[in-house]
């Protein structure tokens, strides 16, 4: 008599099997359906997703509520523009977290005329100095046609984080560095980049940025803190009982902020608070 011999299970032998599969409806690479499953899961394990604040008004609130009921169609269309380093990106981020008008307790938040611009120009600095940081097209574009915001965050995530990283740099010596970018972009072989830098080129000599960095980097936290289940700029916490707001965030070059900028309500300073 033959023992029927037990198959052994193979770890996470299902989980790759349903990477696969994914990969196969999607027409996307291994390596993007893992990333895409794996955010799956965390939505089906019910991890708190930030709420974004929505001001004094209800324009922001209507702004994100027509967002969440995009067509398909639209919705390709919006991550197509976000998948287009460095302008496209700039504007579809832009658009997607507005200017947070000013309530009881704290100022102006993502705001600055010149956002979309400074946006930009902070890619075309990672495009110049990290390329390597950069997805490649072709993973931009296949996640492009999820129609989701996040497939394509999940792709620019360390350009995203670069981006952000270069706002705690001296912002002085910023300006330079967009320059240097913006130069060397107009001789590339790559007509993209070429047209990019001649676009921001005309902008940085014609518009002044300086005040719209700030909101710049209000939009890269609230990008990047989503993944981590984060505060995004402008949301109201309690800190040793004192009420305040969330106005930035802190980022290593990996893993979740170290730390968030908190002022609290009655004060002009900002301050570093773990959580």
């Amino acid at each position: 008599m033959n023992a029927t011999r037990s198959r052994r299970p193979v770890p996470d032998r299902a989980r790759k099997r349903a990477i696969r599969a994914l990969a196969a409806e999607l027409g996307v690479p291994y390596s993007v359906a893992a990333r895409l499953l794996t955010e799956r899961g965390r939505s089906s394990a019910g991890q708190r997703r930030p709420v974004f604040p929505v001001g004094a008004g209800e324009h922001r609130a209507w702004m994100f509520a027509a967002r969440e009921h995009r067509t398909f169609t639209a919705r390709v269309r919006d991550a197509r523009q976000a998948a287009d380093l460095p302008l496209g990106r700039a504007a579809h981020l832009t658009t997607r977290f507005p200017p947070l008008r000013v309530t009881a307790g704290f100022g102006p938040l993502y705001h600055g005329e010149g956002r979309e611009t400074a946006l930009a120009m902070l890619y075309a600095v990672v495009e110049h100095e990290s390329p390597e940081l950069l997805p490649p097209a072709g993973e931009l574009a296949w996640a492009a046609e999820l129609g989701e915001d996040a497939g394509v965050d999940i792709a620019c995530a360390q350009a995203d984080r670069a981006a952000r990283r270069l706002l705690d740099d001296d912002r002085w010596r910023l300006w330079v560095r967009v320059e240097a970018a913006l130069t060397a972009g107009e001789s590339h072989p790559d007509r993209r980049v070429r047209d990019a830098a001649t676009v921001l080129g005309r902008e940085l000599r014609s518009t002044s940025l300086r005040g719209s960095l700030d909101g710049a980097g209000h939009i890269l936290d609230a990008l990047l803190v989503e993944p981590y289940a984060g505060d995004p700029p402008g949301t109201r916490i309690s800190v040793d009982g004192h009420p305040g707001t969330v106005v930035g965030a802190r980022w290593e070059r990996h893993g979740p902020p170290s730390a968030y900028l908190v002022r609290l309500d009655g004060s002009s300073e900002v301050g570093v608070v773990e959580r």
